[in-house]
């Protein structure tokens, strides 16, 4: 199934124009929600919006928006109003500067999109991702867009684009903000840390490997009731003793590590290591030969 094109745009640099697709990068899935119900009747209940002042209730028609200037005290907008204060929509991503990629935190990053070339697009497209790749750099540009400008990033992603959507520094707090404690790093716990690290380390991230097991559990346990079964509540587990001592700690994670991975070739009872490897042959010239040793 091929993804649904979210909207229609022009990316331009220079004088070239660029006519993109945006994409959406997450896969739709229905959010886990639980209504509210009349427990006499099993009937859903229905929302109603009340009046405090005139203590009536209000229908759809009644409504207007207002913005609070001050406390209790509003300015009210009709849809024509409230079309002509919004920014103008423009239907082109204007690219300003271009930098390092490392340069743009990921804290920044709000919510990223697919680019895919539209109609007549294709060549400049692919310049564009492969000029990027190449230098190292992504594109920060200026994007308004359903009564909003926003800032963006359109940065190469293999053979094709990404645009991320990005926090204004206004939206982002200072890590200075997070209060760190003084902590002497000791050389013994340093070199067990990297051990550990180097220990659990993977060649290549692989998130098909990883599901969201609290939602699994959520529709196994949905699904009993449906079934008309009870849900039975396991016990809590009781909490492990707590390491104090860091390097124990390290030590016990070293340890536990190890317990997970395959167990290594098992030699035969009552034979050495030395022996065993003495009995390994290769072929060597077209002639098997003993390991030298034998």
């Amino acid at each position: 199934m091929s993804a649904r094109v979210i909207a229609s745009t022009t990316i331009s640099f220079g004088l070239v124009s660029l006519p993109v697709k945006l994409y959406s990068t997450s896969e739709l899935t229905r959010r886990l929600s639980f209504n509210l119900v009349h427990q006499a009747c099993g009937t859903r209940l229905k929302q109603h919006y009340v009046c405090p002042q005139c203590d009536v209730g209000v229908t759809r028609d009644e409504m207007v928006k207002g913005y609070e200037f001050a406390k209790g005290q509003y300015v009210l907008f009709n849809d024509e109003e409230l079309n002509a204060i919004e920014a103008p929509k423009t239907d082109g991503i204007e690219i300003t500067e271009f930098v390092s990629a490392e340069q743009v935190s990921p804290v920044y990053v709000d919510k990223p999109y697919y680019l895919g070339p539209d109609k007549g697009g294709a060549r400049a497209y692919r310049l564009l991702s492969a000029a990027l790749g190449e230098t190292g750099r992504v594109a920060v540009a200026k994007y308004a867009t359903r009564g909003k400008q926003l800032l963006v990033v359109v940065r190469p992603h293999g053979e094709g684009l990404v645009l991320d959507q990005l926090r204004y520094a206004n939206e982002v707090r200072s890590f200075s903000e997070v209060p760190i404690d003084e902590a002497e790093v000791k050389p013994a716990e340093m070199t067990l840390a990297r051990q550990l690290i180097q220990q659990s380390s993977a060649e290549t991230f692989e998130p098909q490997r990883y599901t969201d097991e609290v939602r699994e559990k959520m529709l196994a346990m949905i699904q009993q009731k449906v079934d008309g079964r009870e849900i039975t509540v396991a016990p809590a587990e009781e909490p492990k003793a707590q390491i104090i001592d860091l390097i124990a700690a390290l030590k016990a994670s070293l340890s536990d590590e190890k317990a997970r991975k395959p167990a290594s070739r098992v030699v035969p009872t009552g034979t050495s290591q030395e022996t065993a490897a003495r009995r390994v042959t290769r072929k060597d010239g077209g002639r098997k030969k003993r390991v030298a040793g034998e």
